[in-house]
């Protein structure tokens, strides 16, 4: 499956629509409103192309995944490989994007959490078609935490996911994502979107990214991070406790 054209330099921008260059044949209309109210309609952000290929369709995985999900609803809102999942760009240029997700990953997750880990992989990759990484600068740790991150705020956290403060705040997937989601109570829901804003167009400088969307270090944030949870204790992800 292959979403594009996107570009993971900068975000899509909306482009105006071009003027008429001929309105000889077009009715007289009185001008009864603003020129700011009769400017050109904008159009939307594009939508990434979605493409799904399915290499083997008698996998029980692929199965599962036809009978679980509808694909183009699937993919539009947030596939063989060893491992879980993983994004990579196409020969073609770096606006074509590719996920592959291991159908037999799929096969041997629990039946009946076989949809929701399906989604919450897709959201997850889904995130790297379209973040920026300080021109492949960025920590590794910090891209896949920013992923996963959102995945757990779309509510697709699995179940065996903890809050856990051992080793370094970069070490990626939930371990980050939910420093990132205590960052979001301490200092600001839009503390995210403001550090993936800060990974865009630049080379990755620590000082500058963590200063100017927390006003701290990230080693001062992270220690405050594993005070939170007391002495580095695990707590369990919403999905877990439930």
């Amino acid at each position: 499956m292959s979403p594009a054209p996107t570009n993971t330099a900068s975000a899509p921008q909306p482009s105006a629509l071009p003027p008429s260059s001929d309105t000889s044949n077009l009715p007289h209309r009185e001008n009864t409103v603003s020129d700011a109210t009769s400017a050109p309609k904008v159009k939307p952000a594009r939508k990434p192309l979605l493409r799904l290929e399915l290499r083997d369709l008698s996998d029980d995985g692929t199965r599962a995944f036809l009978r679980l999900l509808h694909a183009s609803t699937a993919l539009e809102t947030a596939i063989d490989a060893n491992g879980v999942a993983y994004t990579t760009g196409r020969d073609i240029d770096e606006d074509h994007k590719e996920i592959h997700l291991s159908t037999d990953y799929i096969n041997h997750v629990p039946e009946s959490r076989q949809k929701e880990e399906i989604q919450g992989v897709i959201v997850h990759e889904m995130v790297h078609c379209w973040q920026h990484n300080a021109l492949g600068t960025a920590p590794g740790g910090l891209i896949e935490g920013i992923a996963d991150w959102v995945r757990l705020k779309a509510g697709f956290a699995p179940p065996h996911w903890k809050r856990t403060a051992d080793g370094d705040w970069d070490a990626g997937y939930e371990r980050t994502g939910f420093f990132l989601e205590w960052l979001e109570a301490a200092h600001g829901v839009d503390v995210v979107r403001k550090i993936n804003e800060g990974l865009r167009g630049c080379k990755y400088d620590p000082d500058r990214l963590w200063h100017t969307c927390c006003g701290k270090s990230v080693e001062n944030l992270w220690d405050g991070y594993k005070s939170s949870l007391g002495d580095g204790d695990s707590k369990q992800s919403p999905a877990e406790s439930t």
